[in-house]
């Protein structure tokens, strides 16, 4: 006979499968503009490639691993939760990443932050300039693929930029908000850059959404 204990963790943990059973696909986010909308910076055949198809295989690779990670839920198989991790951090990393991207980017970008965002990177990094050298820099020096963010610590309440490799997300890897992500994949430039990184990278800062930043930053405060 179950003990209370038992049968109280048996009502919790079958209600909690069932709405993983239930649970809605991911699903890929639409452009708030054209593929050619943020040239000449960066073309529109990388920013359909990259959507459409890099993007897209993010999400559709996300669904059909949470669909086996739930099977190995019901099943209570630990060994196939733990294989399906790796895949779910690239995948879900490669999801999250994007999501933010694409809106961080605006054809009508560029410039200089206003207000509290502002006011915040000059207190931390001394000045626009400075903060916009550390994190080009930052994101130039990426090892194989990966990302340059800038960040904020709630516990510091400070901003901070930092390098995550391949598709691991900012948040779930050094708990960071994430605010700022620059995607130095090769497929986010070498269509139109090749391997010269750098020039990205400049030409990145011309359509910067900071509208979008700034609402970040402001959410994360509250």
């Amino acid at each position: 006979m179950l003990s209370r204990a038992a049968r109280s963790t048996r009502r919790t943990v079958v209600p909690a499968l069932g709405s993983l059973a239930s649970r809605q696909k991911h699903s890929l986010p639409d452009l708030p503009y054209d593929y050619g909308a943020l040239e000449p910076h960066i073309n529109a055949q990388i920013m359909q490639l990259h959507h459409s198809k890099h993007h897209a295989t993010y999400v559709n690779n996300l669904n059909a691993i949470e669909e086996k990670y739930l099977e190995a839920l019901q099943k209570g198989d630990i060994t196939a939760q733990v294989a399906l991790q790796p895949g779910l951090k690239f995948n879900g990393g490669g999801h999250i990443n994007h999501s933010i991207f694409w809106t961080n980017l605006s054809p009508k970008g560029g410039g200089e932050p206003k207000g509290e965002l502002l006011e915040a990177i000059k207190r931390d990094f001394g000045s626009f300039d400075k903060f916009k050298e550390k994190l080009t820099t930052v994101s130039v020096g990426v090892q194989g693929s990966g990302w340059g963010w800038l960040g904020f610590s709630k516990e510091q309440g400070r901003l901070q930029i930092a390098a995550c490799f391949n598709q691991d997300p900012l948040q779930g890897t050094t708990g960071l908000i994430p605010l700022l992500g620059i995607d130095v994949w090769e497929h986010a430039y070498y269509l139109q850059y090749k391997n010269v990184r750098p020039d990205y990278l400049k030409a990145i800062w011309n359509v910067i959404n900071w509208e979008n930043v700034t609402e970040r930053y402001m959410a994360c405060k509250k």
